[in-house]
This record gives C-alpha cells, structure tokens and sequence, in this order.
C-alpha cells in the first residue's frame, strides 16, 4: 500500500484550490476569480486499493500584513515541512518571479514538483519558453505542465504523484474524504458568495461562522453568523431592504444542499467585531489556529 500527503502551493490566483477539486474528484476547497480566498489548510482524502493520497490545500504565498495572515503563512509553513511531495502550483501567464520563494522551495527540491497550470490559455511556443525559463531554477525538478480547468495533462500529474507516494499504511479509514467537519463547508460555502458577489474590501474584511447545525432526516437547519470589521461594512453586506445578503443566502442555500444531499434552512446573521483581522484571541474563536 502507497500512502503520503501531498501538499499544493502556490501564490494567490494559481488555480491551486481547482486543482485540489480535480485531484479529489469533490468540491472541496471554494474557487473565486479574486486573490487569497483561500485561508485554511483544507485536506482531501482520496482511498484506492493500492493507495491513499492526502491532498492540502493551502492559503497562497502572501507577505503578511495581519494577524490573519500571520496564520495563514503558518499553515503554508507546516504544509512545506510535513509535505511527502509538494505540487507547485505555478500560473503560467504570471511573469514576475519571486526569487524569495524559489529559494525556499530550492530547500525543498527533493520532494517538490513544479505544476505549471493553465496551459489552455497560451499557445505552444509561449509553454516551451515557460519549462526552459522554470528549467533554469531547477533543473532536476519534474515540470508538469497541466490545465486544471480543463483537465488537461491530469492523468500525467497523477503518474509523477504516484511514483514518488511512499509505501506506508493509509492515515485516515478508507471512507473519508476530508478532515475537516461539516460545518466548516457550510461556511465556506457562504463565503465563496461573499467573495464572488462584493466588492472592494468586503469579501477581505469578512468571516463566516457557523453557529448552529442541527440536522433532521429531512432537513438541515443552519445558522451563520457573518463577522464585518465595520459598521458601514454590514450596511453595504446587508444592502438595500436586505435584497443583497438574500441572493448570497439563496445561492449559498442552494450549493448546501447539493453539497449535502438533503434540504437546508439557512439563516444568517450579520455581527461586527471590530478590527478582527489584526486580533489573535478573535481570529483563535473563528478557528485560526495554526498549533
């Protein structure tokens, strides 16, 4: 039996959150046009026969501004260290490279393989330029190039992460598909909406927090309470006659239950705590912990 973690990373906007939905075969981590949707380390289990590979998703690389996102370079930090193979997630039309982060990953060469994705947006002269350019910083590196918007090249990435998964007995029952609770994809669920139809600072400044989940045979009762930092922020979320906040929950409610499989009763709540992003004693509450 093979089994390892395989960590992905990446900066902002790579498609590393795609990528862990296609590997896994579920959508498990949201996807928005919009950099740093990603805040948490998501894992995706996926079980065979012969291996069991445990995907993490992880907040892209940022410089750290808050206390937010102290943590979650914290959880990239650890994703580097307790990876068996660590997928680089590299968007082939980002011309800037970042020669700190080459660096760190140099450190991590032995397990490390370089994914350049979305390859169905250049053209084949563009690719090859791109692996020569990436060939240069590491030359004994594997380059994949993929597309996880449309698949392509996914079935040679899985050849490279098979060959180098280590032989160990599975981590998790064969069942599982994640680490994290239900609860926690509620949330996430409700804040890709936020992400996806705000502007401006409003999907940055703001949290989702599931405060009651009861679930019946028929139905799921949610309640989610949506953390602001301002005031006028839960003005603008909330929106003329509350019509704004009422299409993100409808889309939201609607995501829910096919995620779940069952019907939802969603309520939500609108809370302003004040500055929560540069508060650790706030940010521990809404389950930013990185020990």
């Amino acid at each position: 039996m093979k089994a390892g973690f395989v960590n992905i990373v990446g900066k902002p906007n790579a498609g590393k959150s795609t990528l862990l939905n296609v590997l896994v075969g579920e959508k498990l981590a949201i996807v928005t046009p919009k950099a740093q949707t990603t805040r948490h380390r998501i894992k995706g289990i996926l079980t065979t026969d012969s291996y069991q590979v445990v995907f993490s998703d992880t907040p892209g690389f940022i410089e750290a501004k808050y206390a937010l996102h102290k943590v979650m370079m914290k959880f990239v930090e650890e994703c580097l260290e307790d990876a068996d193979i660590l997928l680089w997630v590299i968007d082939v039309n980002d011309e800037e490279k970042d020669e700190k982060l080459i660096q760190l990953l140099k450190t991590h060469q032995e397990k490390l393989l370089l994914v350049l994705n979305k390859v169905d947006l250049v053209n084949q002269t563009t690719l090859e330029k791109k692996v020569s350019e990436w060939k240069t910083y590491f030359p004994d590196t594997p380059i994949v190039p993929i597309s996880a918007h449309t698949n392509f090249q996914i079935d040679v990435l899985w050849k490279y992460i098979l060959d180098k998964l280590p032989e160990h007995p599975p981590y998790f029952d064969e069942d599982a598909l994640t680490d994290k609770p239900e609860r926690f994809f509620a949330a996430e669920i409700l804040r890709e909406k936020i992400f996806l139809h705000y502007q401006k600072e409003i999907p940055y400044s703001t949290d989702v927090q599931i405060v009651a989940f009861k679930e019946s045979e028929e139905i799921l009762h949610i309640q989610a309470e949506i953390i602001v930092e301002r005031d006028s922020q839960k003005g603008i979320l909330i929106g003329k006659g509350g019509k704004d906040l009422k299409k993100v929950g409808t889309e939201a409610r609607k995501e829910m239950e096919q995620f779940f499989g069952k019907k939802v009763h969603l309520e939500q709540f609108v809370k302003v705590e004040k500055n929560w992003r540069k508060q650790e004693k706030c940010l521990k509450r809404l389950g930013y912990r990185a020990d």
